[in-house]
């Protein structure tokens, strides 16, 4: 199954609009509106805050991105072994994200008291906190977005060798909900609160469909690849 750079980054797109809108991550999301809205008596600095959050997790993500490819790639034995094994390890790989996504096996999430001390630190230091606060909310893995950045995203950037474009992607898209959130709390919290219920019900459907969808593409992959079962025959 060949998968050009452009679709790449529809995947990279999709998984963090998955991980945006996953129970956990969602959660730290709608922290971070109750945090960019603290200032709401000024729309434009409520979207203006929330540009600058998703900016943190776009930046963050891209960071980690960059640090582990380049690791990756420039150990020449370990590139060696990814270029000659990844599509190998891709299948099961798949079939265990896919796992996580339909909560048929867990992951303990990372994170926690010192995560909510350093949220309480960055309130006192306006806009640069929103940045920081981004940053910090993008490396607190749950389960879900573990298991999308480093089980799905990052053997994208190790294949496509793009360290840069794609987590910067993933990243955007992890802060979105924030973005779109911070506007129509400018209008309404009754909108709101319509809103969140109908980006719940979508992340249940979401979720399931792409779960089911890793585990029948991870189980093709390890037929064909491990196996060398031939469809085509």
């Amino acid at each position: 199954m060949y998968i050009d750079f452009s679709l790449a980054v529809i995947y990279a797109f999709w998984f963090g609009i998955l991980t945006a809108i996953s129970p956990c991550p969602m959660a730290t999301n709608i922290a971070a509106i109750s945090f960019v809205s603290r200032k709401i008596d000024n729309p434009l600095k409520v979207l203006f805050e929330g540009v600058l959050y998703t900016a943190g997790r776009a930046i963050a993500y891209t960071a980690l991105g960059v640090l582990i490819a380049f690791s990756l790639l420039n150990t020449p034995y370990l590139a060696f072994f990814l270029q000659k094994y990844m599509n190998m390890f891709l299948g099961p790989l798949l079939i265990i994200v896919g796992m996580v996504l339909l909560e048929l096996i867990s992951i303990n999430p990372f994170g926690g008291e010192l995560t909510q001390k350093l949220h309480e630190k960055f309130k006192l230091m306006g806009s640069l906190g929103t940045f920081l606060l981004g940053m910090l909310f993008a490396l607190s893995f749950c389960p879900t977005s573990a298991a999308l950045f480093f089980g799905s995203l990052l053997p994208l950037t190790v294949k496509f060798n793009s360290s840069i474009a794609l987590p910067l992607v993933y990243g955007i898209a992890t802060g979105l909900p924030v973005l779109i959130f911070a506007g129509v709390i400018a209008v309404g919290v009754n909108k709101l609160a319509r809103i969140y219920e109908k980006v719940t019900s979508f992340e249940r459907k979401a979720r399931l469909f792409t779960g089911i969808v890793f585990i029948a593409v991870g189980v093709y992959y390890t037929l064909t690849i491990i196996f060398g079962v031939n469809f085509y025959q």
